[in-house]
């Protein structure tokens, strides 16, 4: 403990020898700390945002399907298990929300204009907790009951038909006879998504009028399960398969969107890549600022080796001069950081680019999130690799001759 004293002390003060040095290479860890924790924490909050708004817009955390359906999704392929037997499997599922959906592709068409969508047959009660449909109503009202002869379709859609609210439009399908299924709706309601590529492809009736406009009496095209958290649905997707027979196709989220859980996983490896590729970029200033600061002392190193300091000590002593200076670097960092993020987690909008997100899933406003795990592990591996970077000075000065560095000029 002695030793560890004496060595911590002249660390401390051979740190603040030369100031002006010592304060440019905390600003830079600082500056490369905070780097580091801001542009992961908009990177976390931007993927984060993606997924939930990709759970929010429909998927749920755990779908059951007609093995089919996903490759060929029309009315031919809905569950075959009438829709009240497997009500009542779903209902006995802890789950958070769950609901049932016919999901057929079909077409709108208003006096002006037609375009394809996915009409979706929903009920309303059920959908309230689960998808974003209830909750971006802009114009009108959202559906009464399962039963309820209204449409609901998106604020962009509605530009594109030159249609408005309580205008009649034209939905067609097919049926499982294959012939055309069309019906005049009135628009009750408007929706204004995060995301306008929702608003153009989706419109949404109620189940039991799809199930009659479609012919497909008590049969159903999926159910939808939404857990507590979507990077862990394992316990969800087990009881589900539980509840369910092999006849029928389960999927997690990431599953059903391949895109979403990509990026979920690259994120997660993103976030140790851009710190150590940041810290590399710091580590040759670091390794300067020791070398020299070595080269300087050579003398006096020279004189601690002849009065009898072992060069473990020397060695020690400019590794935690290294460590102090990352420490000192590091909770600026952490703290500039923390004071730069907390004031933006409301959002930040960047609806300047945001036909650009969109094009990748993310909305106009990013939330960036700040997670104690991120700050921990940049903490952690600045502490480690500046560790590493700074046995090399180290090494160098505790294998000096005490007589030729003494006499070195």
């Amino acid at each position: 403990m002695q030793s560890f004293g004496i060595v911590y002390t002249l660390a401390w003060r051979n740190l603040w020898r030369n100031h002006r040095r010592t304060l440019i290479m905390i600003a830079a860890v600082t500056v490369g700390v905070w780097a580091m924790i801001f542009m992961t924490a908009l990177m976390r909050g931007m993927v984060d945002q993606m997924v939930v708004d990709g759970v929010r817009s429909l998927p749920g955390h755990v779908q059951v399907h007609n093995p089919l359906f996903q490759d060929d999704p029309t009315v031919s392929n809905v569950m075959d298990t009438p829709e009240s037997l497997l009500l009542d499997k779903a209902a006995s599922v802890n789950a958070v929300a769950w609901t049932s959906r016919i999901k057929v592709p079909g077409v709108i068409s208003s006096e002006r204009e037609s375009r394809g969508v996915t009409i979706f047959g929903i009920d309303p009660a059920r959908e309230e907790g689960l998808s974003y449909i209830f909750n971006d109503i802009d114009e009108g009202r959202y559906l009464d009951s399962v039963d309820d002869k209204g449409l609901l379709i998106g604020k962009k859609l509605a530009d594109t038909l030159e249609t408005e609210l309580g205008k009649r439009v034209v939905l067609m399908s097919q049926d499982p006879e294959n012939e055309i299924a069309d019906r005049g709706f009135r628009v009750v309601g408007i929706f204004d998504s995060k995301l306008e590529s929702f608003e153009e492809t989706q419109v949404f009736i109620a189940k039991r009028t799809a199930q009659k406009l479609l012919k497909v009496e008590d049969r159903t095209s999926e159910l939808v399960f939404l857990g507590d958290n979507y990077r862990d649905v394992s316990s969800l997707l087990a009881e589900v398969q539980s509840v369910f027979d092999d006849s029928l196709k389960i999927e997690p989220w990431y599953e059903l969107d391949s895109y979403l859980g990509t990026m979920l996983e690259v994120m997660d490896g993103f976030v140790l890549v851009w710190i150590v590729v940041i810290f590399l970029a710091l580590s040759f200033g670091l390794v300067n600022t020791l070398v020299m600061a070595v080269f300087e002392r050579v003398r006096e190193i020279g004189l601690m080796l002849a009065l009898g300091m072992r060069p473990a000590l020397i060695l020690s002593q400019i590794v935690v001069e290294s460590l102090l200076l990352l420490i000192i670097g590091l909770f600026a960092g952490n703290v500039l950081a923390l004071v730069t993020i907390k004031p933006l987690e409301d959002g930040i909008d960047i609806s300047v680019v945001g036909e650009g997100m969109e094009m990748f899933g993310a909305a106009s406003v990013l939330y960036p999130q700040l997670n104690v795990s991120d700050m921990v592990l940049a903490t952690t591996v600045v502490l480690v690799l500046g560790f590493i970077a700074s046995l090399s000075p180290a090494w160098r000065a505790s294998r000096y001759q005490p007589i030729e560095a003494i006499t070195k000029a």
